[in-house]
């Protein structure tokens, strides 16, 4: 639990301080480096129903190739490549890495959060800062989620109000589960994480990492991109996930019926 000084026996009973400027902090770590992988978008963004990713399901990741990952979703069985900058890992059920103030919020305000549903992420200001954002009430306003500092003292403990600190995030947030102690709400469940179900993280070997020679355009023609992967042939020097950017890309601009015919090599 936290610990108050001693000039200040009633300690948090003041309020909490709302986020409005951040200040630099020593980072924190986290606990025994065992994360899952979460997809912060829609992917591919070709219309309501045409999605193989959706934003908030628990993903595995099949292979690395750098910015593109081949990934499955763990709710709904769908494999798909995806960048790799679209997607957070999570540490603990709630502590967020590579999450903006905009996608927390997003997150929170997805169906299965309730009040009280919260995450910790990094600061996009100051690198090791963190911030506790919590959904305070079932308005689907993007208001109803508050954002709080969490500030670092010189021995390494943390504090969102200045007269209770804590040892680790941990405990901040045992503490805040049982008494709200100056914030809009008691925490109640970590962000829902779609496909998570609150399995255990299964510790196991990395994803294969492919690695793949520079592309020469001059060697690549239409079938390449537009065609069929065939079973047992030649691997091509375009990758699946390569195709899928250019195709989604296309798809978007919406200036043809058949791109394919567009593509001059």
């Amino acid at each position: 639990m936290g610990s108050r000084p001693s000039k200040d026996p009633r300690g948090s009973s003041a309020h909490a301080l709302l986020l409005d400027t951040e200040e630099s902090t020593e980072p924190l770590t986290m606990d025994s480096g065992r994360f899952v992988v979460v997809s912060l978008y829609d992917y591919p963004s070709r219309g309501p129903g045409d999605c193989a990713i959706r934003v908030g399901e628990r993903l595995n990741i099949l292979s690395d190739e750098g910015e593109w990952w081949k990934v499955s979703s763990s709710a709904t069985g769908n494999e798909s490549y995806i960048p790799s900058n679209y997607t957070a890992k999570v540490y603990n059920r709630w502590q967020f890495v590579g999450l903006s103030k905009q996608k927390a919020e997003e997150l929170l305000m997805l169906p299965h959060n309730q009040p009280g549903s919260f995450l910790i992420r990094e600061s996009e200001t100051y690198p090791g800062n963190h911030t506790l954002s919590v959904r305070r009430s079932s308005s689907q306003e993007r208001a109803s989620v508050k954002h709080y500092r969490i500030s670092c003292i010189e021995n390494g403990w943390v504090y969102i109000s200045p007269g209770l600190t804590f040892r680790t995030l941990s405990d901040l947030v045992a503490h805040y589960s049982e008494v709200s102690d100056g914030l809009c709400c008691t925490l109640g469940e970590p962000c829902f994480i779609i496909g998570s179900n609150n399995v255990p993280v299964v510790t196991g070997p990395p994803p294969i990492a492919v690695k793949r020679p520079t592309i020469n355009w001059k060697d690549v023609d239409s079938s390449m991109i537009f065609g069929q992967s065939k079973e047992g042939a030649e691997e091509s020097v375009v990758s699946e996930g390569l195709k899928e950017a250019i195709n989604s890309y296309l798809y978007m601009t919406e200036e043809c019926e058949d791109c394919s015919q567009l593509w001059d090599t």
